[in-house]
């Protein structure tokens, strides 16, 4: 165990819980608890998304990717940066419009449905286990890679698990979004200066990025595997050209053509069915807001993942050189090659900054995980806090016994992903997927962009969306998305495996195409025209609208005396257009 190591994680543990402390919510309310009072700035919540959606699968996995498949493990960056064009362009404005607290939350009250309120939490609470278990085993390796030691007799392996969603699950329950918000976005710091100075680092050492891929390039690409006999190198076959070796800087390590596509569709529509990201759209105080955080997301999410896929590239070309004067190196390679992909930047961090740069990018590496995790646990907190509990099991409880359901639900959802990321075993994928910590992270994105994101966006774009297409759509969704992953992992391999282990290519135009089908045979939910006013109507027409809905109240509370109950009206009024702008 490195003590500088271990006080690095500790230090940055500590910067985060003063921040939590700090920033608790001072109320009891669920606006509080899940969105803050909908008053997160645009710099703010910008800052907070990233460190939500920034995870183990973008600080270790997009890096541990180009380091094991070169230039195909590039694609998970452009597919992870790509998928908030979409949110940028249809969804961030119109859903914070429309308000609410949730994904379920939202498609119950456009759509009028208890059901698909109801179908829709399931489908979340789906997404946010496959996305919850490789966080957890994201902070299982580098904990065995920081510490080295576990507790009360665990492997350090359990113990980084442990730990990680113990402490994440004690600071949403204490903190609510308000809490969680600024440690996210003091957390996305953390993990920014942790990448800046490791590129500073490895580029005042002379690596240059473009010679590093041109000598990569010259011979062919080579990856670690473990099998009954241990662990032995063996050569990539290119999938695009069957003939050849696979090579660091030309595609077709990984993916053919077909397939490559398909990862990155599967990313891009993903983005915009996160709970976890896109209840943070619900905290901005308005649309326009929300549209402006999103571009900030953009700029700030592209500089992080260029630095990720140089730091990959980087840590290919210098580890092997480093072995020979650092011979802990030994114990984590054969021939050179890491033998766990995920440990290329903490890695780095040792081979140029000793034990203090390894704590400084393990614990990036560990608050990333973190920091993800709280929004995850938040997401599913809001669906079984508000979207069950409130309105199924007990429709009259307090602000206080709701907000004690969302903290209930976080500590057991966060016990379900720990269970099962013990039974897994990280160094068991690494001969089938570049990056187990970002081909898990996949599979989440894979459910939420084939059942979750079509739905979404018939709801927000085409005023004939009903409540039974919305649920046939789910429905199908998930099946396909499940079914066609399956199917995909017990292929022999080629075009049919790429394909099939990211669905979202086959599922989410199938899942679409039935939500239109089954509601062009049934009845839109009454009050279309105000909910699609709400989101999307210029802001003189919500205006109008708001008058003129005040003028029929004032009308039907005239014959009680004049006045009376106006200014109730307008206060609630005043106060609807705040929350909903």
């Amino acid at each position: 165990m490195s003590t500088p190591s271990v006080a690095a994680l500790v230090l940055a543990l500590a910067v985060v819980a003063v921040v939590a402390v700090a920033t608790r919510p001072r109320g009891a309310s669920t606006l509080d608890f899940y969105l803050a009072g909908q008053r997160v700035g645009v710099a703010t919540n910008a800052w907070a998304i990233c460190g939500d959606y920034l995870s183990a699968a973008s600080f270790l996995g997009v890096a541990a990717a180009v380091y094991v498949s070169g230039l195909d493990g590039a694609w998970y960056a452009v597919g992870f940066a790509a998928g908030f064009v979409p949110v940028l362009l249809f969804v961030a404005a119109p859903l914070r419009r429309f308000g609410e607290f949730s994904i379920p939350d939202f498609l119950g009250r456009r759509l009028a449905s208890e059901p698909v309120r109801l179908v829709a939490v399931g489908v979340v609470q789906l997404v946010i286990l496959a996305y919850l278990v490789p966080q957890a085993v994201g902070s299982g390796i580098t904990w065995q890679l920081l510490v080295g030691q576990g507790v009360a007799g665990l492997s350090p392996y359990a113990t980084g698990v442990l730990v990680s969603t113990a402490v994440v699950a004690g600071l949403v329950m204490f903190g609510g979004m308000r809490g969680t918000t600024w440690t996210q976005a003091v957390q996305f710091g953390l993990l920014l200066v942790a990448l800046l100075w490791l590129a500073a680092t490895v580029l005042g050492e002379g690596f240059r990025y473009g010679d590093a891929v041109r000598e990569l390039s010259a011979e062919p690409l080579t990856t670690v595997v473990t099998g009954p006999g241990g662990t032995e190198l063996t050569t990539e076959q290119n999938q695009i050209h069957p003939d050849g070796s696979a090579t660091f800087g030309e595609p077709g390590a990984r993916y053919g053509g077909l397939g490559q596509f398909a990862l990155i569709v599967t990313l891009a529509l993903g983005t915009a069915g996160l709970p976890h990201v896109m209840n943070r759209y619900f905290t901005s105080p308005t649309g326009a807001a929300a549209r402006t955080t999103t571009v900030w997301v953009l700029c700030l999410a592209g500089a992080f993942y260029a630095l990720a896929v140089m730091l990959g590239t980087a840590a290919r070309a210098l580890v092997p050189g480093a072995v020979a004067d650092h011979p802990w190196l030994a114990d984590l390679t054969v021939d050179g090659v890491l033998v766990v992909p995920e440990h290329a930047l903490p890695v780095l961090g040792r081979v140029y900054g000793g034990e203090a740069g390894l704590g400084l990018v393990a614990a990036g590496a560990l608050v990333a995980v973190m920091s993800t995790i709280a929004g995850l646990l938040l997401a599913a907190a809001a669906s079984w806090g508000h979207d069950v509990y409130e309105r199924h099991v007990n429709p009259r409880a307090t602000q206080r016994q709701a907000v004690r359901a969302g903290r209930v639900t976080t500590l057991v959802v966060a016990g379900v992903a720990a269970g099962l990321a013990l039974a897994l075993r990280p160094e068991a994928f690494t001969s089938v997927t570049p990056s187990v910590v970002a081909t898990m992270v996949t599979w989440a994105f894979a459910v939420a962009g084939s059942a979750l994101t079509p739905v979404f966006v018939l709801s927000i774009w085409w005023r004939g969306t009903t409540a039974p297409g919305a649920v046939a759509g789910m429905v199908t969704g998930v099946v396909l998305a499940v079914a066609v992953f399956v199917a995909g992992s017990l292929a022999a391999g080629g075009l049919l495996r790429e394909v099939l282990v990211t669905p979202t290519l086959l599922a989410a135009p199938a899942a679409a195409a039935v939500t239109v089908a089954v509601s062009a045979r049934t009845r839109p939910p009454a009050g279309v025209d105000a909910a699609w006013l709400r989101m999307h109507g210029t802001a003189a027409d919500r205006q109008a609208e708001r008058l003129a809905r005040l003028t029929v109240q004032q009308g039907a509370v005239e014959p009680a005396g004049r006045g009376a109950s106006v200014r109730p009206a307008a206060a609630s009024h005043r106060r609807g257009r705040r929350a909903r702008r």
